[in-house]
């Protein structure tokens, strides 16, 4: 059997943990923890080491989702998360313009620690303010051959297209 680590990203509140759980087969193995300021903040809790969620493609493919925490302050685990990592998603709000420097700075690490493929997911599309994948290449300053992919995280379908995208990068990859 072959085992594919993916690692999925990105800013605070992008959707990470919800993309996890929308497609994990497994109950998601979480470290949420309350925050402590709560109100300045959209929403009450926060990852904190990680997310861990499991897919079986078929017979001869599993897949293991880590998500990393997307506060500063426990971003030392990234390095941790990327170890052996065959590709990662870079989860983004696309209604939130001000996550998008952000964003960019954990692309840029991301590559640091690993020469793998990676996509960008772009989160809310649901939405109507949502900027849309285009406008987020221009915006994040990527090259043409980086897959920018609509995603609602809640969905399943749309995670699982998110998933694929970055599979048949890796698998690319190991064909060359």
């Amino acid at each position: 059997m072959q085992t594919v680590k993916m690692v999925i990203t990105g800013p605070f509140s992008a959707g990470k943990t919800e993309f996890i759980q929308s497609i994990s087969e497994i109950d998601v193995v979480s470290t949420e923890r309350k925050i402590s300021d709560y109100t300045r903040t959209v929403k009450a809790n926060t990852t904190v080491a990680m997310d861990f969620g499991r897919i079986t493609v078929d017979e001869d493919l599993v897949l293991y989702l880590f998500g990393t925490p997307g506060q500063k302050r426990f971003d030392f685990m990234w390095e941790i998360l990327a170890e052996g990592m065959l590709g990662f998603v870079v989860m983004v709000d696309s209604t939130k313009s001000e996550t998008f420097r952000e964003a960019q700075e954990i692309i840029q690490i991301f590559q640091g620690y690993s020469n793998t493929p990676f996509v960008i997911a772009a989160n809310k599309q649901d939405l109507s303010d949502a900027w849309t994948p285009e406008d987020l290449r221009i915006v994040l300053g990527l090259h043409p051959e980086i897959k920018v992919l609509p995603c609602v995280a809640t969905d399943k379908e749309s995670v699982k297209q998110v998933l694929l995208e970055l599979l048949y990068s890796i698998l690319e990859t190991y064909e060359e």
